[in-house]
């Protein structure tokens, strides 16, 4: 496919012959129309309209055109319109009159018309410097990313000096680089890096097309500005001067709100790191604590301990252990999320199947006696990574036991919904408020006016959430009718398709 090349400006040269031929087109034109009437028509009024022709060679070609149309008129108004006919001979004294007034005036009006022509011309291109001035500043209030702000830059300033191709350098360490570039690139040996004088690298054009100004802000220099092919006057590039301050600001403006998104993400890493280690410091020292005294009085050969008794130190190391495992495991999991590197394997899932892993995770006497499961035998099976699910069930079923008391139910109900499977783990805590149901799914996020449970540290929530939407599914909290809370997974259920797909 064949470019399209873009036409430039016409050459004034150009303009000046075609407003001639309109002039001398228009001189011959009217007189052929008046020559049979110029027994009936004045000496005054040929001249008049003889004016028109001359007023038109202006508006085209300025004032040289008009003077080709005055020299026209003043030929064809002698010749074909002033006693005797035919011939350049003028005659009586009112003739000469008429003659001169003629001139005068034509030239008169071939002047000022071709001012005014000028000064239209002048205010077109000052509208034209203003609204690219206008394009310019649009780009430092606009909130973009920083390379497509760049690239925005270089295509407004190539479009607005009619350049073949531009290129925006800004330093990277001791070298200048391309930023960004638009029209025809700057092959590589046109531009050589110069530092001197421990400033930035300064690029010394090969080409003598390319005119490079600086960008500075603030009175230092924050890049370069290259055009090739601009062919720029005084006043152009004085405006190409104007355009480098602007793109300094954009830039200027850009390098500041990728510092800004830096340090915003440093100080999330900080508030994260300091709250994970004030978190797993407090929830692993309470198991290991009771852990090392049952442990001490179980290994103690001084302590009589009755049967039951050491039943009972023996069910508690076996609860803080699966504290600890459960902690251990959900620091993992965000590990992963926070690394990138969760991946779900989707297959085909029977809902009995994940229930039963998911209670399997939270150890047997977890729940023991209060857990109420409802799940239809004739559920379809849906697409899900059964690892990453059973864990979800097992973090809204932890949850749960969590924020209820010793003997109050938690129900585990699944159903199917159209073509999607929900499973929800309903409570009887103290609820949660419209305002906090998104923040509940945020990492170290402690519900207001709620005691801390023992055991978490805030990860469970944020970890299912991850992992159901992972799996392309939803996750939500709704109030229980009679008080509590309700957390729903929904996932797609299985079709064949995928399968063979």
């Amino acid at each position: 496919m064949r470019a399209v090349r873009r036409l430039g400006p016409v050459p004034p040269g150009m303009r000046i012959w075609t407003g001639a031929m309109v002039a001398m087109a228009g001189v011959a034109a009217l007189s052929g129309a008046m020559v049979p009437l110029r027994a009936h028509l004045s000496v005054a009024t040929t001249a008049l309209v003889l004016v028109v022709p001359v007023v038109a060679g202006v508006a085209v070609g300025g004032l040289p055109a008009g003077a080709v149309g005055v020299a026209c008129g003043f030929l064809a108004y002698d010749f074909l319109f002033i006693p005797p006919y035919g011939t350049l001979s003028v005659g009586a004294l009112q003739n000469w009159v008429a003659l001169g007034v003629y001139v005068a005036t034509m030239l008169l009006v071939s002047w000022v018309v071709g001012g005014l022509h000028a000064a239209r011309a002048v205010a077109g291109d000052r509208e034209k410097e203003a609204r690219r001035l206008f394009e310019m500043s649009d780009l430092l209030i606009a909130h973009r990313p920083r390379d497509e702000l760049l690239r925005a830059v270089a295509a407004t300033v190539r479009q607005a000096f009619g350049a073949a191709g531009v290129a925006l350098l800004l330093p990277s360490g001791d070298r200048l680089e391309t930023a960004a570039s638009d029209g025809e690139p700057f092959p590589a040996d046109h531009l050589v890096g110069l530092a001197s004088g421990g400033g930035p690298p300064v690029p010394l054009s090969r080409r003598e097309d390319v005119r490079t100004v600086v960008l500075s802000a603030g009175g230092h220099p924050v890049g370069l500005l290259s055009l090739a092919g601009a062919g720029l006057d005084s006043r152009q590039d004085q405006l190409l001067v104007t355009f480098a301050n602007h793109a300094a600001l954009a830039v200027e403006r850009a390098q500041l709100q990728d510092q800004a998104v830096r340090a915003g993400v440093l100080e999330e890493v900080d508030r994260w790191r300091s709250a994970l280690w004030a978190s797993v410091s407090h929830d692993l020292r309470t198991p290991l604590f009771s852990i090392k005294t049952a442990v001490s009085n179980l290994a103690d050969p001084d302590l009589d301990l009755a049967p039951e008794d050491r039943s009972e130190l023996l069910a508690m190391v076996e609860a803080e252990t699966d504290r600890l495992a459960r902690l251990v495991t959900e620091l993992l999991d965000m590990t992963r999320i926070e690394a990138g590197t969760l991946q779900a394997h989707l297959e085909a899932v029977a809902v009995p199947d994940v229930v039963e892993d998911a209670i399997g995770r939270l150890g047997r006497r977890q729940l023991a006696g209060r857990l109420e499961v409802e799940v239809p035998e004739d559920l379809p099976l849906m697409t899900a990574d059964p690892v990453l699910t059973g864990q979800v069930l097992a973090n809204l079923l932890d949850n749960a036991g969590q924020h209820t008391g010793p003997f109050s139910p938690v129900r585990l109900q699944a159903r199917r919904l159209g073509d999607r499977i929900e499973m929800s783990v309903a409570d009887t805590g103290p609820g949660i408020a419209p305002e906090q149901r998104e923040a509940i799914f945020q990492a170290f996020h402690r519900v207001k006016g709620a005691a801390s449970p023992p055991g978490g540290v805030g990860l469970g929530l944020a970890i299912a959430k991850a992992f159901v939407e992972a799996q392309g599914g939803r996750i939500w909290v709704a109030d229980r009718e009679g008080g509590g809370s309700v957390f729903t997974v929904s996932l797609p259920v299985f079709e064949l398709a995928h399968k063979v797909a």
